[in-house]
């Protein structure tokens, strides 16, 4: 099969084409024919820092952690599936489990839901990532009920759109941080009330918003000062989320508000083999969504083949995009 492979780390993006052999799907793993991708910024991440990160498989690297397409042979024990079924999922991507930028990919059952019947397959190569990092960010950690008030930073991003949609199906009153125009105009268009940083400081949003009280709970897709932002932004015993800690912090704060601070880092099923099941159930929610009208996904519109694939980390790296980058893979 014709396979992208990463041959070296770094911003030169030297990635080549390569035949490589079909894999075999092992006990529990299904054989998917790829339809589509999409580029994520930990992807780009492992592709230029590599080592520096201790998930990122030796090069060359079959990269990729978004994947939708058909289902062409399952290995023993596969309960979930059988061919000819319509998946998408996070098969790999990281040491250990090759990814998705090549014509067939094995993956483990766990990773992988029915995609939406109503969308485009390889469309839905670009949900996997963003929406489980959003539900687990919500739900999982910040426990978000109905009538509560969210602020989600970065609303017009990857897992941000998708975390004001997910808020918005859930009843919170959603808040979002933009820095354009075009950004605010998504973020209302999904339900969500923008607010322009650069024009409202922290405390101004507050008043505005909440009446001066807080958020009940925060949901940071950036990290660095905008964390701290949180913590100021949030109500006493209200709640924290970052996708995006690597980096020193004030934790008075936390103290004297009684706050509750949660990461999510959404490849630890993938890394260390245990709570996969827990990402094919989100899925199974995220598709059920789809189909019912109530989430959809940002594709930006430069679309790339996965033979592009270093053209589209350029694209991504000179903050080109609207949205999520699609990769097409079949045909």
């Amino acid at each position: 099969m014709k396979a992208m492979l990463l041959e070296e780390y770094g911003r030169d993006y030297l990635f080549a084409e390569r035949d490589v052999p079909v894999p075999e799907p092992g006990p529990g793993e299904v054989l998917v024919r790829v339809a589509g991708s999409s580029l994520n910024p930990i992807d780009n991440k492992i592709a230029t820092l590599g080592a520096a990160l201790a998930f990122a498989p030796e090069p060359p690297a079959l990269l990729g952690m978004d994947a939708s397409g058909v289902v062409e042979a399952v290995g023993s024990g596969v309960t979930r599936f059988m061919e000819g079924d319509r998946v998408f999922g996070c098969p790999g991507g990281v040491k250990g489990l090759p990814g998705a930028l090549a014509e067939y990919v094995a993956a483990d059952e766990r990773l992988l839901a029915r995609a939406p019947e109503r969308m485009d397959l390889a469309d839905a190569g670009a949900l996997p990532l963003v929406a489980v990092t959003a539900w687990m960010a919500l739900f999982d950690k910040a426990g978000l009920t109905a009538g509560e008030r969210l602020l989600v930073h970065g609303g017009a991003g990857g897992v941000g759109h998708m975390a004001v949609q997910l808020a918005v199906h859930a009843g919170a009153e959603v808040f979002a941080t933009v820095s354009s125009p075009d950004k605010a105009a998504v973020v209302e268009a999904l339900g969500g009330t923008p607010i322009d940083y650069a024009a409202a400081g922290v405390d101004e949003y507050i008043r505005d918003c909440t009446g001066g009280e807080g958020f009940d709970a925060v949901f940071d897709t950036v990290g660095g000062p905008v964390l701290d932002n949180s913590f100021r932004a949030v109500r006493n015993n209200g709640r924290v989320v970052s996708t995006n800690t690597r980096s020193t912090h004030d934790l008075g704060p936390l103290h004297a508000g009684g706050l509750s601070l949660h990461v999510v880092f959404m490849l630890l099923p993938l890394i260390t083999g245990r709570g996969r099941g827990r990402i094919g159930e989100i899925l199974e929610r995220v598709a059920a969504l789809v189909d019912q009208d109530a989430l959809a996904v940002l594709l930006d519109g430069a679309r790339f083949g996965f033979h592009d694939i270093a053209h589209a980390h350029r694209y991504w790296e000179e903050g080109l995009a609207m949205g999520k980058i699609g990769i097409a893979v079949a045909g």
